[in-house]
């Protein structure tokens, strides 16, 4: 009971906050479709058309279904028959041999006690709220998915930037050799190497086109149809929407726990439904009986039902249900411990590799591009190409390497950014707005 007040008081504002969001997302992106497309938009617009959320909001419908009718009595029984029917004799099986035949036809109900249909009432109740907290669950899940998926074809788009950004300098070497060649103070073999960087480095860029192909079909698989080949700039990887502390310490709010709470409630409404057993049942029929030769008969029947030997039947089951409860608990602190664990290690991920590219962005990129160009420049003024040809092969896997960890930075982001989400209304209250 205390499930299905609570829903009623919080339908209306849980309502307004989906249709809100499904209004506001949608045009967002729609409006501008032509231009970049930026992390928080794709994540939105996956949240609001994936599959997976759509599956789960039709699996809220069936649970609220199932709350709606849980509690009620069953449906009445129509019975018909014939009794006294002489079975044996030269008039066997003939209605009219004997006075006492009668043809029968009632309707009986069956009425479960209160406290079971109370008890059934709540198993239901915490089934949809625990469809409602799976909602939440998914849409973060997709969010955290569809984000990864921008993080990739982001970052494959940068890799791709920056290697094109060496084309120059290494054109430049190819010129210098040939000049140098031609002026007799240089050999076939330094043009040959440095003609070997252009075609090498034409090679990782071809790579990378590769890259961006595959992570451009990922992002894909959840925006559908939308292109995503235009990205906005990434958002600030240095900072969380919610601080470190706090998802520390929010463990219950965070996406992979959502469900526990209702699975526990559930628990102890199935104990309380296991108790109800206890309670007797009653039933009532009412029963027309039709005699050929005499007059019709009325019947009423009252019946209930018995529980003489709870030891064998409903302590046992109550028993059960007492177990099912408690590894419900158990199995949440699992899960408590399992979410602490993965929020501390993403946490450090996120940490590392922030460390890592700043020290790439301050230190290990500038000092490849500059003992690149010093090289450059020794050759050019009569040095040796070898210098160069390593400077740029290192610079080249330098820069690979700073996007690999801007990737790896922008995915584990991803991962703290969307575990608890922007309001705590689900949105299953808005199924039947939003359903077909």
């Amino acid at each position: 009971m205390r499930f299905l007040l609570l829903r009623r008081r919080l339908c209306a504002p849980r309502l307004l906050l989906a249709a809100l969001s499904a209004l506001t997302a949608l045009p967002l992106y729609a409006a501008d479709e032509s231009g970049p497309l930026s992390l928080d938009a794709a994540t939105q617009l996956a949240a609001t058309r994936a599959p997976q959320v759509q599956a789960q909001l039709l699996r809220a419908q069936a649970a609220q279904d199932d709350a709606v009718r849980a509690g009620h009595l069953p449906d009445p029984k129509l019975t018909a028959g014939i009794n006294n029917l002489t079975a044996t004799g030269p008039q066997a099986f003939n209605a009219a041999a004997d006075s006492m035949t009668m043809r029968s036809i009632g309707v009986m109900q069956e009425i479960p006690s209160g406290a079971k249909r109370e008890a059934e009432k709540a198993v239901a109740n915490a089934g949809a709220q625990l469809s409602d907290a799976d909602i939440v669950k998914v849409r973060l899940a997709v969010k955290q998915a569809t984000a990864g998926a921008w993080v990739s074809l982001w970052a494959a788009q940068r890799e791709r930037k920056l290697l094109d950004g060496l084309r120059e300098q290494s054109m430049l070497a190819v010129k210098l050799a040939k000049a140098r060649l031609s002026g007799g103070a240089g050999n076939a073999t330094d043009v040959l190497a440095a003609r070997t960087a252009v075609v090498e480095l034409d090679n990782r860029i071809t790579a990378a086109d590769a890259e961006i192909a595959a992570a451009r079909a990922a992002l894909q698989r959840w925006l559908g149809d939308g292109d995503g080949s235009t990205l906005a700039e990434a958002p600030d990887f240095s900072t969380l929407p919610v601080p470190p502390t706090q998802l520390l310490h929010d463990l219950d709010r965070q996406g992979p726990l959502l469900g526990w709470t209702a699975r526990e409630d559930q628990a102890q409404a199935r104990i309380d439904l296991a108790k109800a057993g206890k309670h007797p049942n009653w039933s009532v029929g009412v029963v027309y009986g039709d005699r050929i030769r005499l007059p019709d008969m009325i019947g009423i029947e009252v019946g209930i039902s018995l529980p003489l030997f709870p030891g064998n039947r409903q302590d046992q089951d109550i028993s059960a249900r007492y177990a099912e409860r408690d590894a419900v608990k158990d199995e949440h602190e699992d899960a408590r411990r399992a979410q602490r664990e993965a929020v501390a290690t993403g946490l450090a991920a996120w940490q590392g590799y922030s460390k890592q590219v700043n020290a790439y962005r301050e230190e290990l990129l500038p000092l490849a591009t500059d003992r690149s160009r010093t090289a450059l420049a020794a050759y050019r003024g009569g040095g040796s190409l070898q210098p160069w040809l390593e400077a740029r092969r290192d610079e080249i896997d330098t820069r690979i390497a700073y996007v690999d960890a801007l990737a790896a930075w922008g995915k584990a982001w991803a991962q703290l950014a969307f575990l608890i989400p922007e309001n705590d209304a689900p949105l299953a209250d808005a199924v039947q707005e939003r359903l077909p």
